[in-house]
Order: C-alpha cells, then structure tokens, then sequence
C-alpha cells in the first residue's frame, strides 16, 4: 500500500521556546476542497496555535512562514479520541442506564456525566498522547 501525504497546514511562527516552536495555522481556501475537512476542525477558526517540537527550532524566526504537518494515522488517531471515542463512551452508558431501568433523565445526566469524565482524563494523559501525534515543521 502506498503511504499517504501527510495532512499540511501554512502557518507563521509566534514563538520560540528551546525546542519547542508555537505556530499560529493560516485559515486558507484550501480548506473548502480538503476531503477531511468535515473530520479536521482547522476550517472552523482562523485562529490555530500548534505546538511542534524540533532540534531546529533555532534556525526559525519570529513571524516566519513555515508548513506544519502530521501523519494521516495520528490525524485519524487525534479523531477517534476526540470526537468518536467520548460519542461510543456516551451510548453505552446511556444504554446500560436505560437498560437498568434508570428515568430518561438520570440516563442522560450520567452519559454527559461520563463525557465530562473522559475529557478529563484524556486532558490527565495529554503528555501521554502528545507523544503518539507527532508534528513536524520545515520551512516554506
């Protein structure tokens, strides 16, 4: 199987920390056409900071232009987390409260309950996450 283009955003850097590099994403047009538009959420705000760490980040200036780029998969994975997983959490709950004969009510409290919970703990396990969606950076 031939392996995908990366996902690519333009974007001009902000700031410069050590190795670290923060890079606000310029909404473009392009957008409109990009097949994963719906699944992405970069065409929903102008404003995107992205974080992206590299050995290089000392050759990149302030307010320069750059490309930002991640895998397809860690996209696909940024997805599932996000947007698929917290959706499949709420449905088993609120099934399993309605199957325990629990009101309509108590149900879906518990399921936007059980929401809050996951969001939490995705935000406890952030580092552990970052790790496995991977940025990276050149030059335009």
């Amino acid at each position: 199987m031939a392996k995908q283009k990366p996902i690519e955003h333009v974007g001009v850097v902000e700031a410069i920390e050590g190795d670290k590099i923060l890079v606000k994403i310029v909404a473009e047009s392009a957008c409109a056409s990009c097949a994963a538009r719906s699944a992405c959420g970069m065409s929903e705000s102008t404003d995107k900071q992205i974080e992206v760490h590299t050995r290089e980040a000392a050759s990149y200036a302030v307010g320069e232009r750059c490309v930002v780029s991640v895998e397809r998969a860690a996209g696909l994975k940024a997805v599932v987390l996000a947007y698929c997983m917290p959706l499949l959490v709420m449905l088993v709950v609120l099934v399993a409260c309605s199957a325990a004969g629990l009101s309509d009510g108590v149900a879906a409290v518990a399921a936007l309950g059980v929401v809050v919970v996951y969001y939490f703990g995705v935000r406890l396990l952030r580092s552990k996450i970052e790790t496995n969606i991977i940025f990276k950076i050149k030059k335009q």
